[in-house]
């Protein structure tokens, strides 16, 4: 907290930041800065910058640790994570319409995420917010040929590379991939299974998906399944870009977590949860809201419509940042500047926000912030469908449509909300919600064979209801109909800055994984003393951008920021990806086979070689 207003008033300041005199307990003639100063001890505040996931979990940590923290968030808090009310469509005193950046998935292999729901009290919630976390019981495919459907079938956790072998051997057969393709996918699916990390970090991450499972010399149905398909849904990347790292940590982790379903002794030994979890009403309601609350409880401030234009040096530390308004969109506005001065600063914005920020002396101070202008990103954006009634075949889980160009997945959230949505939301004619995420936004479709980023918004929504209709209809039965539809939103982030028929541009693109990536990525610490980083782009155990990423890189900055402060508080906790014991010693044994340069045991066919 604290600093100069610039030219801007107290009031005007408080008003634009979303705050008040009474929300800060301001009372009397004391000001913002001077309540600040006289009630925080030297070196406990924190500023914030960035209100997403990461933000907010960095807050969460060091709130409850005594620290005096401000948020600070451009557009709305909850990030790509928020609930985005659809203007202008509630109507008899309901709700507006719920719209999303995309869909919302909580794996049971994050532990992060439902360790901090379970801290954020929900009245009647004996677990906080987590207790709107609901179990999906199905995962569905849409195959190649025919657009049939396929759900992963339970399976015997009999051994970790049976049960690899088993579920990769079921999704082939079903999507119409030849035996012996079959049989070399299952085989690198079991060496990178059994390499051990120096291995995984040393050679896997420099190696793309593609080349790994030598997707090029296979049959499409191979390529598409088990080659872009796959990293598609796993990372929202291309093949030819993603690293096997990466994507075979995820499908590991699935893997991992689909067995505990079936095995007590794994789901105790890993602490996973439900494969496949979502929320039981809108983000926000369920979970960013009550968070936010909570947050202001532990004395938590939040300035909102402000970006972050500066961060100021002063003898090889941050002094301040310079804070200039915005709009709705986090786009500048009109207004003038103002200044935040702090102890610590955490940047907690995605990667493409922080590095205008890296000016010359913070390269100087710190050389590998420049490397992260070397990270790439990529899209992934939702469009939600309105519906005046649910499918004709309800399918109680995420669907993956890995025939489609633009690489779908999908949840019909009107099965698992809690809410009628009929009564709550909009005009009363809408009984569903089907809401979509668009993975390639890159890939010609099949209506206007264009890539969705040169289509409008309407041929967006054509494209995407016509590939889904494709993959989930068949002549014996019709899951999805045009007369369904009531209403349909895509994310606000997608927008045509240029006009409507030129192409689309992205506010909020998703960092990739791409091969050697994670030398340029940072850790939560960085080289100036008071600087930390809480983003989906900080190294972390789960390796991926997502809400989990996110928030463990917010505990990792609360970690750094304990130590460098010497709190005797003790640190938060940081949950990690399972490894089974029983798989130790293969693993040992390939650190030794690394070290001297020899493959992996089981990789005895070169990847360049098909067979």
């Amino acid at each position: 907290m604290g600093g100069g207003f610039g030219g801007s008033s107290r009031r005007e300041f408080l008003a634009r930041a979303g705050v008040t005199a009474g929300a800060l307990g301001i009372t009397g003639a004391t000001g913002w800065h001077d309540r600040a100063t006289a009630s925080t001890k030297p070196g406990r505040k924190v500023a914030v910058l960035g209100g997403g996931v990461g933000g907010l979990t960095a807050a969460h940590e060091l709130a409850e640790r005594g620290f005096d923290v401000t948020v600070v968030e451009p557009k709305t808090l909850g990030g790509k994570a928020r609930s985005i009310p659809v203007p202008g469509t509630g109507h008899g005193g309901r709700k507006d319409l719920p719209g999303e950046h995309g869909f919302r998935f909580f794996p049971g292999f994050y532990k992060n995420i439902p360790d901090t729901m379970r801290r954020i009290p929900v009245p009647g919630n004996p677990n906080g917010a987590f207790d709107h976390l609901v179990d999906a019981s199905q995962e569905v495919l849409t195959l190649p040929h025919g657009g049939q459907l396929w759900a992963f079938p339970s399976f015997d956790a009999n051994g970790f590379q049976e049960g690899a072998k088993s579920l990769a051997t079921a999704v082939g057969i079903a999507a119409g991939v030849p035996a012996n393709e079959i049989e070399y996918f299952v085989r690198k699916l079991l060496v990178y299974l059994t390499s051990s990390d120096a291995r995984r970090v040393g050679e896997w991450e420099y190696v793309s998906w593609t080349t790994f499972t030598n997707s090029d010399n296979f049959s499409p149905e191979y390529r598409t399944v088990f080659g872009t398909g796959l990293t598609k849904d796993l990372v929202a990347a291309k093949g030819t870009a993603a690293s096997t790292r990466t994507v075979g940590l995820m499908a590991e982790a699935f893997v991992y977590a689909a067995m505990a379903q079936t095995s007590p002794e794994i789901r105790r030994e890993s602490g996973y949860g439900a494969a496949d979890r979502l929320l039981d009403a809108p983000t926000s309601e369920a979970w960013i809201h009550p968070w936010v609350s909570h947050l202001k409880t532990l004395g938590v401030t939040f300035i909102s419509r402000y970006r972050v234009t500066e961060l100021t040096m002063s003898r090889g530390s941050i002094s301040s940042v310079r804070l200039e308004p915005t709009d709705a969109n986090g786009d500048p506005a009109n207004g003038d500047p103002t200044t935040l001065d702090a102890d610590w600063f955490v940047c907690a914005m995605p990667v493409e926000k922080m590095v205008p920020l890296v000016s010359h002396h913070l390269r100087k101070a710190d050389p590998s912030l420049a490397r992260l202008s070397k990270l790439t990103t990529d899209w992934m954006n939702g469009i939600q469908f309105f519906l005046n009634r649910p499918p004709a075949v309800p399918i109680k889980g995420h669907v993956a449509f890995l025939d489609t160009p633009w690489a779908l997945t999908a949840i019909d959230q009107g099965l698992f909300w809690k809410a009628n949505i009929a009564q709550r939301y909009g005009d009363g004619r809408v009984h569903d919600i089907y809401s979509v995420d668009i993975s390639d936004w890159f890939t010609p479709g099949i209506v206007y064979q264009k890539p969705a980023s040169n289509c409008t918004a309407k041929q967006i929504r054509h494209e995407v209801w016509t590939q889904m209709k494709r993959s989930l209809n068949s002549k014996q039965q019709t899951v999805l109909a045009d007369d369904m539809i009531v209403d349909w939103f895509l994310d606000p982030a997608i927008h045509w800055p240029d006009g409507p028929h030129r192409p689309a541009a992205s506010r909020e693109p998703l960092l990739i994984n791409s091969t050697g990536s994670l030398d340029d990525r940072p850790e939560a610490h960085t080289k100036i003393p008071n600087l930390f980083l809480a983003s989906d782009y900080v190294r972390t155990n789960v390796d991926l951008a997502t809400m989990e990423g996110a928030n463990e890189a917010g505990r990792q900055a609360c970690n750094a920021i304990l130590a460098a402060a010497g709190s005797r508080h003790a640190p938060a906790s940081l949950g990690r990806l399972w490894q089974p014991s029983q798989l130790a010693a293969v693993r040992a044994l390939d650190a030794d086979l690394y070290r001297a340069g020899q493959p992996n045991a089981l990789d005895v066919v070169p990847a360049s070689v098909p067979i």
